[in-house]
């Protein structure tokens, strides 16, 4: 599937979150990317499409969620390190310093990679969202000292619009083992 434009809604209920994400790919002609629960007893639905359909099927999600929404976006030209960061299969190559930020919610955290991918030459190593984090979310970047820094702030700008970043972390040179960790 090649993505075009990504659209997420988060809520604060699993059941009214599955009934949302049924709602939405019914609303519009778009793919679902994921569908899950995340903590502490949110979902998570992010799907893809043509900007229009996109939009349309947020909003639809918007709606049905009412005050249980806790996060949305619509992103268009999606950045293509993302999805992969956001499902675990991201392909990393060589670790120079390293770039965290950590959001109160997955729909910020996802916002931030975006913005960070886009704003300097770094790979997106991992996007974790909200399992076993307590709600919270992160993405690790990698890419030269420089690079990782004008990404780190870009999207904790991006983050921080609507939800505070609870940390965003550059570290220049880390370790052998710490990488290791990482991969």
């Amino acid at each position: 599937m090649k993505l075009r434009t990504i659209g997420c809604v988060e809520l604060n209920s699993i059941g009214l979150g599955m009934e949302t994400a049924d709602a939405m790919v019914k609303a519009a002609q778009v793919e679902l990317v994921l569908a899950r629960t995340t903590c502490p007893g949110r979902y998570l639905i992010v799907i893809t499409g043509d900007t229009g359909a996109v939009t349309d099927s947020v909003q639809t999600g918007l709606r049905l969620g009412g005050d249980m929404v806790v996060g949305s976006f619509i992103i268009p030209n999606v950045h293509a390190d993302v999805v992969p960061a956001m499902n675990g299969v991201a392909l990393p190559g060589p670790i120079n310093a390293l770039g965290v930020i950590e959001t109160y919610t997955a729909a910020s955290c996802v916002l931030a990679a975006d913005a960070a991918a886009k704003a300097g030459d770094v790979s997106l190593l991992e996007l974790r969202l909200s399992a076993g984090l307590g709600g919270k979310a992160f993405v690790v970047m990698t890419g030269e000292v420089s690079a990782v820094h004008s990404s780190v702030e870009a999207g904790a700008a991006q983050a921080g619009e609507d939800n505070p970043v609870v940390s965003k972390i550059v570290i220049p040179s880390p370790s052998e083992e710490l990488k290791r960790q990482l991969l």
